[in-house]
């Protein structure tokens, strides 16, 4: 009979991403010697690997390592004239680990910039990054795009109109929120509302949230404000969600998570519970952690 296109799939039950990717080349040791997505060229294998690490504990997808193959973030490391290269590369490595059964999003991350007047960035250059960057992901073999860890409203819109200008796959579209007194805002200021309704505008065929600083409880009030936001624009809207294995703790300079998994399978299943359909992990999750949420969130299906 076939797999279900993935347009289908998300919204037939539960679909589980993937977590870290970044925090499994910490936890592996695998050093770096240009940047964490050139290890698509350098070491695929080991790529490859963690990718199936995380299928076999109960994702239904897996996300691409591209999140910085834009030509802005791979100028950094001299390697801007290789990012079809790069994301074809990452889109082929996970399509290879996900099988015929499950999912490859193709993942799409800010350029560390901003568009004027807050940056440097020219809208036309941007779109012309962010077109390419999707083309190579395009021809990997991708099932859709994630654009993830967003602050700036412009930067996402560019993003999307990039994707849908080459292809009509699904789009989920997510930004990264924090606590702001009473309510959420992300680094630039964008509230919850004005992210939905304008995502939805644009198409995203799902929108969410994904990072951010904040504890599990946080988390769990953000998906219920944006459950409640995105049902009253539009009531058949997928969202999503990512959020990190807690608040970290700095240890010698480095970032340690020290949320287990069991405690964060009770949040995401929490978040479930509100009618977010589409979780994953971000920052701090491993393996271990999507295992213990597909555990309790995969026996009600």
């Amino acid at each position: 009979m076939g797999r279900m296109k993935l347009g289908e799939r998300i919204r037939d039950r539960v679909f589980l991403l993937d977590g870290a990717m970044g925090t499994q080349l910490i936890n592996r040791k695998i050093e770096v010697s240009k940047c964490n997505d050139y290890l698509n060229i350098e070491r695929p294998s080991e790529i490859e690997l963690i990718h199936r690490d995380y299928i076999r504990a109960g994702s239904d997808a897996v996300l691409t390592n591209t999140f910085g193959a834009n030509c802005y973030t791979l100028s950094r490391h001299g390697l801007e004239d290789q990012v079809e290269l790069i994301n074809k590369a990452g889109a082929q490595i996970a399509r290879s680990a996900a099988g015929e059964d499950n999912y490859v999003l193709g993942d799409i991350g800010p350029t560390g910039d901003f568009l004027a007047p807050f940056g440097n960035l020219d809208p036309v250059d941007l779109q012309k990054a962010f077109t390419e960057q999707a083309k190579g992901l395009l021809a990997g073999g991708v099932d859709g795009f994630i654009i993830e860890t967003m602050s700036a409203m412009d930067e996402i819109t560019i993003a999307v109109e990039a994707v849908k200008n080459i292809c009509n796959l699904p789009i989920f579209a997510s930004l990264s929120f924090d606590r702001a007194v009473t309510t959420f805002r992300t680094m630039m200021g964008v509230d919850i509302d004005s992210a939905v309704s304008q995502l939805i505008l644009l198409g995203a065929y799902v929108v969410g949230f994904n990072c951010g600083k904040m504890s599990l409880d946080d988390y769990v009030l953000l998906a219920k404000d944006y459950v409640s936001a995105a049902k009253r624009l539009r009531g058949d809207i997928i969202i999503l969600a990512e959020p990190n294995a807690g608040m970290p703790d700095l240890v010698d300079d480095q970032a340690v998570y020290n949320i287990g998994p069991d405690e964060f399978a009770e949040t995401v299943e929490k978040i479930h519970n509100v009618g977010v359909n589409i979780v994953g992990g971000c920052c701090g999750t491993e393996p271990a952690h999507i295992r213990a949420a597909a555990e309790r969130l995969k026996k009600k299906n």
